[in-house]
């Protein structure tokens, strides 16, 4: 390698072997196990050529041909001071200088090493062709299966993989089934509340209903039996990383179950007529599933957020919707009470509308601390993969559930209902209270569900996943409370802006089912890698 052209130098033997060092490739250096080093170069006899002085438009480059070494000005000016030479050995200020220019030129190399492109504008194309491959191979359907590739099974999403049997199959059938059963109910309820009613729609709402029971029996018969047949695999479904988010999923099904109960078989109270809404012994029932479903559901809370604490790390980037579920029984405790305190006995629906209340208040304050680790992931890691963005409607449930609580619990106080006997916490002023705050939980549901909307809309599902059903049972709840504020504010606009969309709830309700149906016939689920017992987020 020549010297640059401006200034002389003369290398010692330990400068010389320090930039051999630097230009050689790592894998030939020398180690000091492998005997003695190579004798040293000879000196180049120092050049007298006059210094020439740096061109600022230059810059360190290597010539393959002539492997000529060209100092940027930067590197030289650096060591260049308006006052004169601060180094009193020109030697050694030259050493440094083209020991900085080796080392720009070692970068160079390696930035060069695999089949550069030939200009900058080249390069920048292959750049973003990776990103968008890398892009497309993270959020593709494969990538979400690969610990089902590691395990030898099949991943790609052709129909044609191996048959299984039944029985292995049903070792898949996870707790996320139960999203079945819950909107299922919650479809049967929007029904009941429709503010345009004709004749024969309650009756298919039973009919809802009474299809919903059969599906809960079937589902959890299922579900007892893969863990009969499968040992071991109860205790792996409740701890698993994301299975395990699932198992709440069984008691919104019996809230939906219980809910639904109240509706069709007791009549609401009439103040015309003095007769009981029902038979007193389906009175007592309702009350005591409602006192037994909040014992459950709060050990749910408490046991489920425990214990994901001190067994399980997740990263904040990688949070999915599903998160919420441990929090989202209990809630609907409050959505419960709403609706069976008032056809109680007054000396037990104020404790039940209390208990009401306070759950409500807990699983929606929860929900709001997970909204904030929410945005903070979309801020940083941007919206979910396309396959898995139906979760996001998870999130409109609670402010929309919430804000129905807070109308259906105040209109089921007694209406000569005063605490302190003063005027200041009557029922007129608990209801006015109750419906503001209906209001604005209402907007941040309604913010989520057009979030979620626009998310899928722009990059949809292609595979289904039993998270397609968080399209329906969360917008449920968004439908309540709008029907909900709507009759309160006596809004026709805003009710019939309901019933058209829970025309459109129907449709996707019966477009999942199909696509759910369809999954199970041609092994898009319940088959090995393909379900929530795989960590693929």
């Amino acid at each position: 390698m020549s010297l640059p052209p401006q200034g002389t130098s003369v290398y010692d033997t330990s400068t010389e072997s320090f930039v051999s060092s630097l230009t050689a490739p790592h894998h030939r250096r020398q180690r000091s196990d492998a005997g003695p080093p190579p004798p040293p170069p000879p000196r180049r006899r120092a050049s007298h050529q006059p210094r020439q002085p740096f061109s600022h438009s230059a810059s360190s480059s290597v010539d393959s041909d002539s492997s000529q070494t060209v100092v940027s000005p930067s590197v030289r000016n650096s060591f260049e001071f308006p006052n004169g030479n601060p180094f009193q050995d020109q030697k050694k200020q030259q050493a440094i200088v083209d020991v900085a220019a080796l080392a720009q030129n070692r970068q160079s190399q390696l930035l060069q090493h695999h089949n550069p492109p030939q200009n900058h504008g080249e390069f920048e194309h292959q750049r973003s062709r990776y990103m968008i491959d890398d892009q497309e191979r993270q959020s593709s359907p494969e990538s979400a299966q690969l610990q089902g590739e590691k395990a030898g099974e099949a991943s790609d999403h052709s129909h044609s993989r191996p048959k299984l049997p039944l029985r292995d199959r049903l070792a898949h059938f996870t707790w996320a089934w139960y999203t079945l059963v819950m909107s299922t109910g919650g479809l049967s309820l929007l029904i009941f509340v429709q503010p345009h009613q004709f004749p024969g729609l309650r009756q298919i709402g039973l009919v809802v209903y009474i299809i919903n029971i059969i599906l809960f029996v079937l589902v959890t018969s299922t579900m007892i039996t893969r863990f009969f047949l499968h040992p071991g695999t109860f205790k792996k479904s409740l701890t698993h990383p994301r299975e395990g988010f699932f198992f709440p999923t069984f008691f919104l099904s019996i809230a939906t179950i219980i809910t639904s109960t109240q509706r069709y078989t007791v009549r609401a109270m009439s103040p015309d007529d003095p007769t009981p809404p029902g038979p007193p012994g389906l009175l007592w029932i309702i009350q005591a599933a409602f006192w037994i479903y909040v014992i459950l559901t709060t050990v749910v809370a408490v046991g489920q957020y425990s214990f994901l604490f001190a067994s399980h790390t997740f990263l904040l980037t990688n949070m999915m919707p599903t998160w919420i579920l441990p929090i989202f029984p209990i809630m609907l405790s409050g959505t419960i009470a709403s609706v069976i305190a008032g056809t109680q006995p007054l000396s037990q629906s104020l404790p039940i509308i209390t208990a009401g209340l306070t759950c409500q208040g807990l699983g929606v304050a929860v929900a709001v601390m997970m909204y904030a680790h929410m945005v903070g992931r979309l801020m940083q890691s941007g919206l979910p993969d396309r396959e898995h963005r139906p979760g996001l409607f998870m999130c409109v449930g609670p402010p929309a559930f919430t804000a129905l609580a807070f109308i259906g619990l105040a209109n089921s106080l007694p209406s000569d209902f005063d605490h302190d006997m003063d005027g200041l916490m009557e029922t007129n002023m608990i209801r006015t209270m109750a419906i503001i705050g209906a209001g604005f939980l209402w907007a941040l549901s309604f913010w989520w569900f057009g979030i979620a909307v626009v998310a899928v809309a722009v990059r949809p599902p292609k595979f289904f996943h039993l998270g397609w059903w968080a399209t329906v049972f969360p917008n449920t709840g968004f439908l309540l409370s709008t029907i909900s504020l709507g009759k309160e504010f006596q809004n026709e606009p805003v009710l019939w802006f309901a019933s058209v969309m829970s025309i459109f709830l129907l449709a996707t309700y019966g477009f999942v089912l199909y696509h759910h149906v369809r999954a199970v016939i041609v092994q898009d689920i319940m088959y090995p890698g393909r379900d929530e017992d795989v960590e693929d987020h």
